[in-house]
């Protein structure tokens, strides 16, 4: 029996989507309908954090229960309309020199995208043709350690930046841990950006050695909170905000607010956690886009 499938306009772009009752988190009933319906609302927030960055996906056509795959790729049968980058692609693992991207600009790509089951959207820190404008600080915690031990970590290096005049913006990650999203200048290689980071997480992991570890080793994670300061790789990506993650729940990259973190790091109620997608879409509507300071620059990276 032939897929149910619907001919839809989005914005003047024609687009076909299919099997819209297909469960995609079973474990929630989300269905893939609802998927499409989470990224077609929180597209105003969130397509300004896509906009000009390359998007790799990951796809879960069966559900997230079921096998997934990375697709950076333009895939076949895209359509004409959609922005495709061709750009180099350092540290393929398929050993290829250039990629062809899928640039998320608008609702119609990102529509598709959800339509494809693209339920993970990861961009890297710069923009096409760029250098990076932003600097992520991944806090990843060693179990048991979970996201409440992040919070105190968050806090440490948000002041620890800010001594250098850099500010920096939390959010989770979707699954067990939280990233902290600096707005930089955008005049500094991925290497400086990367260094950089790393030279404050050894700071940081000097001054208090029982709950942070900046080395990759995972026999020293345990119990600690990892700063993963080789997210600024130029190869790397980071998941998106509002980028919905594939856990039993359609759980989402959610923006925080210090208020949240720093109650999170004293202990008290109510503890940072994980949210959901129709969660995410009530906090905005409450707190609009707290990461929207992200989109206007910021200052260079202090030298050494």
């Amino acid at each position: 029996m032939p897929a149910e499938r619907l001919r839809v306009d989005v914005e003047g772009r024609a687009l076909e989507l299919s099997n819209l009752d297909k469960v995609l988190y079973p474990a929630a009933g989300f269905t893939k309908g609802e998927v499409i319906d989470y990224y077609t609302r929180i597209s105003p927030v969130l397509l300004p954090h896509l906009r000009d960055r390359p998007v790799t996906r990951i796809r879960f056509p069966n559900g997230v229960d079921d096998k997934s795959f990375f697709e950076k790729n333009t895939p076949a049968a895209t359509p004409d309309w959609v922005r495709v980058e061709n750009l180099p692609a350092p540290g393929s693992t398929k050993g290829r020199e250039t990629i062809d991207y899928v640039i998320a600009d608008d609702l119609p790509t990102l529509v598709w995208l959800a339509n494809l089951a693209a339920l993970e959207l990861h961009t890297p820190q710069w923009k096409v043709g760029e250098h990076p404008d932003m600097m992520v600080v991944d806090l990843d915690p060693g179990p048991p350690a979970g996201l409440a031990e992040c919070c105190p970590v968050a806090v440490l290096m948000r002041d620890r930046l800010a001594s250098d005049g850099i500010e920096s913006y939390p959010k989770t990650s979707g699954k067990k841990g939280m990233q902290l999203c600096c707005p930089i200048a955008g005049n500094q290689s991925a290497d400086v950006v990367s260094d950089y980071a790393k030279r404050i997480a050894q700071e940081l992991e000097q001054a208090h050695p029982k709950l942070i570890v900046s080395k990759m080793a995972k026999n020293l994670r345990p119990g600690k909170v990892f700063i993963d300061w080789s997210q600024n790789n130029a190869a790397k990506t980071t998941v998106a905000p509002y980028s919905l993650r594939a856990q039993s729940v359609p759980s989402v990259s959610t923006p925080l607010t210090w208020d949240e973190v720093e109650a999170g790091a004293r202990g008290r109620k109510p503890a940072v956690r994980q949210f959901t997608a129709a969660e995410v879409l009530t906090r905005v509507d409450e707190y609009d886009d707290l990461l929207a300071p992200l989109l206007d620059g910021g200052p260079e990276l202090p030298a050494r």
